[in-house]
């Protein structure tokens, strides 16, 4: 292989596994499989002394092999292995009874290992939807688009005519559910902007290793397809009973006949800037409201700390 298809390769992979994870481990490892050669006794004395400890390095070392970043799972394994390897070349393990100093090392290095970890779900959560979210908005992009260019053509083609108010009609649902996706795009990022955590424990149901950080980067790539596509039927929805005279709480400002030429009257180019603006805003409410569909977040998780409802 060449030193630039080397190059392409390895910038592939990279991109590959910053939006699905670095690969699943065939052969993990357990605790016992690290521990330093002639230290066999003392990890015996280390289980019988600080059992605890002893099984939180456990879990711990099988949730860094299962880390969503390449780099978080090297550096989480190698704490643990050097945890390991301190402690059992530690005098205070031969003594009698755990040791207070021992005991407070070995919870220190437990919960910074455990909020390494937790950042690096959160950061799988957030990826994930984050890379759905631009999923949907291309898609989005791409419906928004295509009618735009070729709906006519393509109408005309299988006979259908359309008149001016009808184009006008079309373009105004086009464009008030494309509005409408990309609001629902900025209601998820601001409400989850610092709540990547919250979600990660909500994927998981408050208990840690229950699902793989991977696997929560999926789950929330499609969350984030979904969300982009409530906020189109939603912005849709919003412009077909307004439009259609079924809703009277807002009056367009413009309708398609005031647009539309007639005999005797050449139509308006403000009414046309004033119908885009009244749908677009339309949709982008309508779209923004996405949260009427079941939430990312709880309810309780999305107030402020200390502020009661």
């Amino acid at each position: 292989m060449t030193e630039n298809g080397g190059r392409r390769q390895a910038w592939w992979r990279g991109m590959r596994e910053s939006v699905q994870g670095a690969d699943t481990e065939l052969w993990p490892e357990g605790l016992m499989e690290v521990v330093p050669d002639g230290l066999d006794r003392e990890y015996g004395q280390f289980g019988d002394l600080y059992p605890q400890q002893q099984l939180q390095l456990q879990l711990l070392y099988g949730a860094s092999q299962r880390a969503f970043e390449r780099r978080t799972r090297v550096s989480a394994r190698i704490t643990v292995v050097r945890v390991l390897g301190n402690t059992l070349s530690d005098q205070r393990l031969r003594e009698a009874k755990p040791n207070e100093h021992l005991t407070e090392y070995l919870d220190q290095e437990i919960a910074d290992l455990r909020g390494r970890l937790a950042q690096d779900s959160a950061t799988a959560v957030s990826r994930g939807l984050n890379f759905g979210l631009a999923m949907g908005s291309a898609a989005s992009l791409a419906l928004l688009v295509a009618p735009l260019l070729w709906g006519v053509d393509l109408l005309g083609a299988l006979g259908v005519t359309l008149n001016c108010t009808n184009r006008w009609s079309l373009l105004g649902a086009f464009v008030c559910g494309g509005v409408g996706a990309f609001g629902a795009v900025l209601s998820v990022l601001v409400r989850l902007r610092g709540s990547a955590d919250q979600l990660a424990r909500r994927q998981t149901n408050g208990r840690e290793g229950i699902v793989v950080p991977g696997q929560m980067a999926r789950s929330m790539r499609h969350e984030g397809v979904y969300r982009v596509f409530v906020g189109w039927i939603l912005a849709l929805a919003v412009y077909f009973l307004l439009s259609g005279g079924i809703v009277t709480v807002f009056e367009p400002p413009a309708t398609t006949t005031e647009i539309c030429p007639a005999p005797g009257n050449p139509g308006s180019a403000a009414a046309g800037t004033e119908f885009w603006g009244f749908w677009c805003a339309i949709g982008f409410v309508a779209g923004f409201n996405e949260r009427w569909a079941f939430g990312i977040l709880s309810r309780d998780s999305t107030r402020r700390p200390g502020k009661s409802s």
